[in-house]
């Protein structure tokens, strides 16, 4: 194990405090990385057995505490505002939007290391965070990316299952085929058929979630260059960290889209576990599937038109406005066209949220970004109007709970930008950021032990019955 001695995080966060006067004040919970370790599995296995005890206290002292009643419309409406399910690495607040360990975006943005100074956030320092609960040092971002340079590797046999696919199959079909083609060398299926103690779970749970991390990037690069570059692949480059080395191997120089790849990858990596891909992957994982099987699960829920496939949606139809009114059109006839599209039975994509009552903090983030980099582009402008006439039609409309964009509503747009066209590519780019949130969860639901998911239905009948009794 590697070591080194330094000051402290907190003695780093006091000198970034005369660059960055409102720090104490916007950072309300941070846990101070006191560890000088490199070695992030170092870095867990000291934290499991305090949160091991924590969770049987829980269990202990609160069993039986009620967390609210279950009504019929929930049961009708997709569970929403069921509470029912431990997910540790990042809570969903309706009018703040995520947290990832109790901090928010600009938090993130401020305090986890960054590749350049005043740059995005290094995707390896969020991992770190979401795996620990604490803010990582620079040596230990650096150190975790090594890792996952170490890591980085694809047999050859994943390649040619997914050239088994026609080259037209959907980017996520071949995503996920060659993230199930990854999981013959799993660890977790090896130790379970020798008989690992279940206490040890996690063990070779954090060696195939670490590795899947590395490989989707690989993966992920293969089915774009194979799609939409004559198959010309190009290799990884080890000088760059995550999120940078992503996009060198989609084939993007531009310091600049590196920079949007590491904010990107950050913001879409875990958005607690209540959604589609992370509550399959959990749900997947509970039966004790390994990482691969669960991730791939996941990346299916991801897949559909209402998850992630959204941001792809997103694109085209910014596109399809332009093409019928042009890129300079109006407020007015950009109202016109949103009232064309609800009166046709479709939805605006890129408004609303499942939870969120308030405008998407990763939307906001990525505005900043566009507001920074490329504030004439008129995808972006138009993008800027759609938020000034969207959202006061959908109050009109009185069908929607959130009226306001999500984090799919600016994404496309800033990916068009930089070269990234392919609109149907973008989900995949989705997964690849999704990998740090569910694997992280994955590792400590093995080291918590949580129980196989098994929740009650019910019929029709049962309800009407119930009801006529109650």
């Amino acid at each position: 194990m590697v070591f080194y001695r330094g000051v402290s995080l907190l003695s780093k966060l006091r000198s970034r405090a005369v660059q960055q006067s409102n720090l104490s004040n916007s950072v309300r919970w941070l846990q101070v990385q006191t560890s000088s370790g490199l070695d992030l599995r170092s870095e867990l296995q000291e934290l499991i057995p305090e949160q091991q005890d924590r969770l049987k206290k829980l269990k202990s002292e609160h069993g039986k505490v009620q967390l609210g009643n279950i009504t019929v419309d929930m049961v009708l409406g997709g569970m929403r505002g069921m509470t029912g399910l431990l997910w540790e690495t990042s809570l969903l607040d309706p009018d703040e939007g995520i947290r990832f360990r109790g901090l928010s975006i600009p938090e993130c943005q401020k305090v986890l290391p960054a590749a350049k100074p005043g740059g995005e956030p290094l995707p390896e320092g969020l991992l770190w965070l979401l795996l620990t609960g604490k803010v990582p040092s620079k040596e230990q971002v650096t150190s975790l990316s090594q890792e996952l340079q170490s890591r980085a590797t694809v047999p050859d046999h994943v390649y040619k299952t997914i050239d088994a696919l026609p080259v037209t199959a959907h980017p996520m079909t071949q995503f996920a085929t060659g993230v199930m083609a990854l999981q013959v060398q799993s660890e977790f299926q090896k130790a379970y058929e020798k008989g690992i103690h279940k206490s040890k779970f996690w063990e070779p749970t954090y060696e195939d979630s670490m590795s899947l991390i590395a490989q989707v990037p690989l993966v992920a690069a293969y089915v774009y260059r194979r799609m939409y570059k004559n198959g010309a692949s190009i290799p990884k480059d080890d000088s760059l960290d995550y999120g940078a080395n992503f996009a060198h191997m989609l084939g993007f120089s531009s310091p600049d889209m590196h920079e949007l790849m590491r904010l990107y990858v950050t913001i879409h990596s875990d958005h607690e576990g209540g959604n589609v891909s992370a509550h399959t992957g959990h749900l997947v994982a509970s039966a004790l599937s390994d990482p691969y099987l669960s991730f791939a699960a996941a990346l299916n829920g991801l897949a559909g038109p209402l998850h992630g496939l959204a941001n792809q949606e997103v694109l085209l139809w910014i596109k399809s406005v332009v093409e019928e009114c042009g890129e300079n059109i109006s407020k007015e006839q950009l109202k016109d066209y949103v009232w064309k599209t609800l009166n046709s039975g479709k939805v605006v994509p890129g408004f609303g949220h499942g939870v969120l009552r308030k405008t998407d903090p990763r939307y906001t983030c990525q505005r900043e970004f566009a507001m920074k980099h490329l504030p004439e582009d008129p995808l972006f402008q138009l993008v800027s109007k759609l938020y000034d006439v969207v959202p006061p039609i959908l109050t009109e409309l009185g069908k929607v709970k959130n009226p306001w964009p999500n984090v799919d509503a600016h994404s496309g747009v800033l990916l068009n930008y930089y070269g990234l066209t392919e609109a149907r590519y973008y989900t995949v780019l989705f997964g690849v950021s999704r990998a740090l949130g569910i694997c992280s969860q994955l590792i400590w639901d093995r080291a918590l032990g949580l129980p196989l998911e098994r929740p009650k239905s019910v019929t029709m009948e049962w309800l009407e019955n119930h009801c006529k009794k109650a």
